[in-house]
């Protein structure tokens, strides 16, 4: 099997073409829905810029990193996050809206015959702002990410504390999936992936179980999916 890598991502040197090219309207529809870590990979080739999105029914993220050697890249971020608080009648959403600095390190990669794994470390400083507190406080992240992939299988982990005075937003995800083909370099592939993820602040946690269909390409990233919650989508720009 040829394999070839950029980026840290293998791909395979054969796909069928006519699939493919049946699925670009649908992806170019795709691209241009509102949107973006989850779990790719947090930062592109050295010298290259990435712009990452996030949207779901509770949390909204719009980042950028510049990457200034092959393990370091720097940028910034900007989101919000709901929380409920409260029971039954009583429950209200308190809105958490953050601007900050970002550091992304790749810690180890491990290259295989025909896979790739890699372990990282994505750090945050800035502040929040946070619905019925008062002022601006100083929020940090230190959040850790793992990545094993083939051409044709992926699991990805991590954990995401976030944290201020007063304030907690912890989330950590678990992924799995597999694409329906293999693909050449300069194609597009179609992966089905499926995402649990728990979020904990102050008290109270929630649980979520939510199925994606993720197409990548060299140059972006794009995934759809949803759950009772509302729908997700994620989108990964570089260049």
């Amino acid at each position: 099997m040829n394999v070839e890598t950029e980026q840290g991502r293998p791909r395979c040197r054969r796909a069928p073409a006519r699939l493919a090219a049946a699925l670009a309207p649908v992806l170019g529809l795709l691209a241009i829905l509102p949107a973006a870590p989850a779990w790719a990979l947090p930062m592109a080739s050295q010298g290259s810029v990435m712009v990452m999105a996030e949207r779901s029914a509770d949390e909204r993220e719009l980042a950028a990193n510049f990457a200034l050697t092959a393990r370091d890249a720097l940028g910034a971020a900007v989101g919000r996050w709901r929380e409920p608080m409260g029971h039954g009648a009583a429950m209200r959403e308190h809105e958490r809206e953050y601007t900050a600095l970002t550091y992304t390190r790749l810690l180890r990669r491990w290259n295989m015959p025909h896979a790739q794994a890699n372990l990282w470390f994505v750090g945050m400083l800035g502040e929040v702002r946070a619905h019925a507190l008062p002022g601006v406080r100083t929020l940090w992240s230190p959040a850790l990410l793992a990545d094993y992939e083939t051409t044709r299988v992926y699991f990805g982990a991590g954990i995401e504390p976030m944290r201020a005075r007063g304030l907690r937003h912890d989330s950590v995800v678990a992924r799995a999936g597999f694409s329906f083909y293999q693909a050449e370099y300069d194609e597009m592939q179609p992966w089905l992936i499926v995402q649990a993820k728990r979020t904990r602040w102050g008290m109270d946690a929630k649980s979520e179980l939510t199925p994606l269909l993720r197409v990548i390409h060299r140059r972006f990233f794009v995934e759809l999916g949803g759950n009772d919650n509302g729908a997700q989508v994620n989108l990964m720009l570089s260049y």
